[in-house]
């Protein structure tokens, strides 16, 4: 996984960008009617039920735009939220706190909306040992936020980009000529360009399962669109030789037969690509 500096230099971008990309040469709205010096107080108020996150993005994004401004937090990320309940309070310049309101309430809704489903998918696999994870089928320029929301809901992240771990699926093994020659390959290219990643490898089948045993130095094996009955097959014939992990399709009625099957990590796009954003509102006080 990324370091902490790379998540954080990532989320830096993310600011920079949404705000050039949202104000341009300024909030003429805020510009035309609010005198420069004019200080207020808003709250951020919960009108849904779920998990919440983004409040320390938040934070980040009003330091940004004003570093006067302040955050008083009542509701931390990860907390349970209703109707009516208020997350924080922002104070300071007029003007900055309209400049920044509406990428802290795009990133606050979907953010609480991947938090609260994958906090949905952590007590459906509760009393299991499996672990759910999130996927690359993020939003383009802003997968930390949505990585980071699987994390404040209780899941884990994959590997955050293709940098960061080595993942051959069906094409790469397709391409480079089968199982076996992708994973020598890999370890190959990984001992030549001094790089230290884990490998995951995706099978298809039980003999794809096998050829793969046959090969040392793999982290994961990602058993793909298995049913029940070969899922538990392959589980058993990895045993303890590398960790397990089941995709494909998976869902909230599935997830729980797949957890019991005994697979390390199930791993679901859903998490990320199908959400409906929590509803929340930045109102003057």
């Amino acid at each position: 996984m990324i370091s902490e500096v790379q998540f954080n230099k990532e989320i830096d971008l993310i600011i920079a960008n949404a705000i050039r990309e949202d104000v341009g040469d300024g909030d003429h709205s805020s510009l035309a009617c609010i005198p420069e010096n004019a200080t207020g107080k808003a709250k951020l108020l919960v009108k849904d039920e779920g998990v919440l996150a983004g409040v320390e993005f938040a934070k980040k994004v009003f330091n940004y735009v004003d570093p006067e401004m302040v955050v008083d937090v009542q509701l931390k990320d990860g907390s349970s939220v209703k109707h009516g309940d208020i997350a924080f309070y922002v104070s300071g310049s007029s003007q900055s706190i309209l400049k920044a309101e509406r990428l802290v309430l795009n990133a606050m809704q979907r953010m609480s909306a991947i938090a609260t489903k994958t906090n949905y998918f952590v007590k459906l696999l509760e009393g299991t040992n499996t672990k759910i994870l999130d996927t690359r089928k993020t939003t383009p320029g802003i997968r930390a936020l949505e990585k980071w929301a699987v994390k404040i809901g209780g899941g884990e992240n994959h590997r955050f980009a293709l940098y960061d771990m080595v993942m051959l699926k069906d094409n790469h093994i397709d391409f480079a000529g089968g199982i076996t020659k992708a994973i020598e390959k890999t370890k190959k290219y990984l001992s030549d360009n001094n790089l230290d990643l884990k490998i995951i490898v995706e099978a298809r089948d039980l003999n794809e399962i096998k050829e793969i045993l046959k090969t040392p130095g793999v982290y994961r094996i990602l058993i793909d669109n298995f049913n029940y009955e070969d899922t538990r097959k392959a589980v058993a014939l990895i045993g303890d030789t590398c960790l397990t992990e089941s995709s494909g399709g998976i869902n909230e009625k599935t997830v729980r037969r797949y957890a019991e099957c005994g697979v390390d990590y199930i791993s679901s796009g859903a998490l990320t690509h199908s959400v409906y954003n929590l509803d929340l509102s930045l109102k003057a006080v």
